[in-house]
């Protein structure tokens, strides 16, 4: 009788069987799992604890969850936010209370518990603080912003990092060792599945199992990194729009920009591009720094930075990217100044907290007989009438407003002369007060 077809196990993916048995066997969090430190003290404790684990994919939030379990001697039911609700968890606590029974403990891993709504995360509460279960949430997203604070406080949050480049060749290593011992790789081929991998673990073993398939395909032995970019469907780097990690580039290409570092500029934007960020919302950001960091210092930036969102939206891409790049050079090479937008900002500010003040009469507008003869506009001095174009000593302010001198010209740049300009006309103003 022939074999039932689906009783034949299937072969379990590379990330799968390598995945660690035992806290030593975890490559990478050495500043969560090394000697004294956090996690391992949790694990050497004896008593499991609530905990978020917040990281990047494929660095071993599962993973520590079920070594938590298995550490503990507690059941482990999983879940994931992604396609589970309130009655997915309900159904959860009526196991883990027929395990409290039975004797067990139970730990709860929620995956991407950040997809929870409120009033999900809101029926995870109580089971948490009667302590029929251990919760332990893993996110890609920060637990500040998308974990409610109640759930939050009643777990300690472990940041988990990226692997480093030296840990993944370890991953390479230990993975030859156990199922890819046929293969070998030379300095290249290893150079492009780290570059690729991004610090994920999870896909940095897919790849090597793809190139496994392709290699056994194309009857090699040797992996080369040309073989790699051939044979290989190569996803671009690790790039969530919305998420952390495309508010953390937008923030590094916002801070090289006003640190005056082209290069780095140039590197951010081109990750953000290669990752798939929208050009046009980098043309936008890069607008605002314009505005917000060269300001009228160097009033060209605005128009190179207007300009190249102009091209982009003209030629498309990839030719109008090349707009957005040199843009960002410009800009991160221009003359700094937040005078304007602080100036702006404080005026703001003020506003929103001040009075009502009327308009002095003589700078009202009178366009009829009754406004002229009520007195507005009275007295009013038209500055091209005046000597150097200014009406010296003249105010523009609300009645009993203190000059509020809230820009501030930086000494650079165009500033510079503005700086001056204006010393210029205060001083005619000083003299205009001495002479009345």
């Amino acid at each position: 009788m022939a074999a039932d077809l689906f009783d034949v196990e299937p072969t379990r993916p590379l990330a799968e069987a390598l995945r660690p048995a035992t806290l030593d066997e975890v490559i990478g969090q050495s500043h969560l799992l090394g000697p004294g430190k956090p996690l391992r003290l949790a694990f050497q404790s004896g008593k499991p604890h609530s905990m978020i684990l917040w990281g990047p994919p494929g660095v071993g939030k599962t993973t520590l969850a079920r070594l938590t379990a298995r550490a503990f001697a507690c059941e482990f039911i999983a879940l994931s936010a992604v396609f589970s609700g309130v009655k997915d968890i309900r159904a959860a606590m009526e196991q883990a209370g027929q395990f409290l029974q039975q004797g067990r403990q139970t730990i709860l891993f929620v995956d991407e518990i950040h997809r929870f709504n409120k009033s999900q995360q809101d029926a995870l509460l109580p089971y948490a603080e009667s302590g029929l279960i251990t919760l332990i949430g893993a996110t890609t997203e920060n637990p500040s912003f998308e974990v409610n604070s109640a759930l939050l406080s009643r777990a300690q949050v472990y940041v988990l990092k990226s692997l480093t480049d030296e840990e993944l060749l370890l991953l390479l290593a230990r993975a030859r060792a156990t199922a890819l011992a046929h293969l070998t790789f030379d300095d290249d081929a290893v150079a492009t599945l780290i570059g690729y991998a991004d610090g994920d673990a999870r896909r940095f073993l897919n790849l090597l199992e793809q190139c496994s398939t392709a290699a056994g395909a194309s009857g090699i032995a040797q992996v080369s990194g040309e073989f790699i970019q051939n044979a290989l469907t190569l996803n671009a780097r690790r790039f969530d729009k919305g998420g952390d990690n495309f508010y953390d580039q937008i923030s590094a290409l916002h801070k090289s920009v006003r640190g005056s570092h082209p290069d780095a500029a140039l590197y951010w934007l081109c990750r953000m591009l290669d990752g798939g960020a929208d050009p046009r919302y980098l043309a936008r950001r890069i607008v605002r720094m314009a505005w917000e960091d060269i300001g009228i210092a160097d009033p060209r930036a605005m128009q190179i930075a207007n300009d190249a969102a102009l091209t982009f939206e003209r030629l498309g891409s990839p030719e109008g990217e090349l707009a957005l790049g040199q843009a960002v050079i410009y800009l991160a090479s221009a003359a700094k100044s937040n005078a304007g937008y602080n100036a702006y900002n404080r005026a703001r500010a003020f506003v929103a907290q001040d009075k009502s003040r009327e308009v002095p009469v003589h700078l009202r507008n009178a366009p009829t007989k009754l406004m002229k003869e009520l007195g507005h506009g009275h007295a009013y001095r038209y500055a091209h009438d005046e000597p150097n174009a200014y009406a010296a000593g003249e105010t523009y302010l609300p009645d009993g407003m203190p000059e509020p001198q809230w820009y501030q010209p930086v000494p650079r740049g165009l500033e510079v002369k503005i700086a001056e300009k204006l010393a210029w006309l205060r001083n005619l103003d000083r003299e205009a007060g001495q002479g009345s």
